[in-house]
């Protein structure tokens, strides 16, 4: 059976020559002192983590912060209201009812679909005056690191814009027995990456850190 599309352009891009070397750039393993990480590589580490249990559930100043790491920024209303007010309750409530402890791969693809209690977070965040698709995947990709990707226009356009990432990444991990999801772990023990780092996070860095300069440079679908 052959694979699906976007199955085999990540295999292709996950095993290409430059994705240790980026991976190792990215967070810094492995440079010359003078040369400094991205800012990125503390996203999921900042604060001990969005998903560590005691705030897995709940929107905290570190997970603001965090997303800046990552180039965005929650607007100072949408921030209040999610440390202090009511759409904060809502997110915590929505979040309690999405696990926090499997990996993307060991998912069902109903934790994952429309109407489900992460896609509906997804959905109130996006809902929010000054959070667009992509922040509000960058902070639930905060609180669920192992299982929800980060996603922006960079990786969008590399991907040709697939017709439902989460689904559609879902799938591609779990095709030939988990085969690209076991390719990210053993990209990320090449690259002496920690465990804390997970198997999404790597893919994410790998195709953003091979489309990034191209993106910028050219028009490109995904902008």
């Amino acid at each position: 059976m052959s694979q699906p599309p976007l199955t085999h352009r990540l295999s292709s891009l996950i095993t290409s020559d430059q994705a240790e070397s980026n991976l190792r750039r990215y967070f810094g393993t492995g440079l010359l002192e003078e040369a400094a990480p991205f800012t990125g590589s503390r996203f999921e580490h900042l604060a001990g983590g969005g998903d560590r249990q005691a705030v897995a559930n709940v929107v905290t100043a570190d997970d603001l912060i965090a997303v800046q790491t990552l180039s965005v920024r929650i607007p100072v209303q949408a921030a209040l209201a999610l440390l202090e007010g009511d759409l904060g309750v809502r997110l915590s409530k929505l979040l309690s009812s999405v696990p926090f402890d499997i990996d993307m791969v060991e998912a069902e693809a109903a934790d994952l679909a429309e109407g489900s209690p992460a896609h509906t977070a997804w959905r109130v965040l996006c809902d929010q005056p000054g959070i667009g698709w992509v922040t509000a995947g960058k902070l639930l990709a905060r609180k669920r690191p192992r299982l929800l990707p980060v996603y922006d226009q960079v990786v969008r356009c590399i991907l040709g814009r697939p017709e439902s990432f989460w689904l559609d990444l879902h799938g591609a991990l779990s095709a030939d027995h988990h085969a690209l999801h076991r390719d990210l772990l053993a990209l990320r023990q090449s690259a002496d990456l920690p465990a804390t780092v997970s198997a999404l996070r790597v893919c994410d860095v790998v195709l953003w850190m091979h489309h990034r300069t191209d993106h910028q440079q050219r028009s490109c679908i995904g902008t």
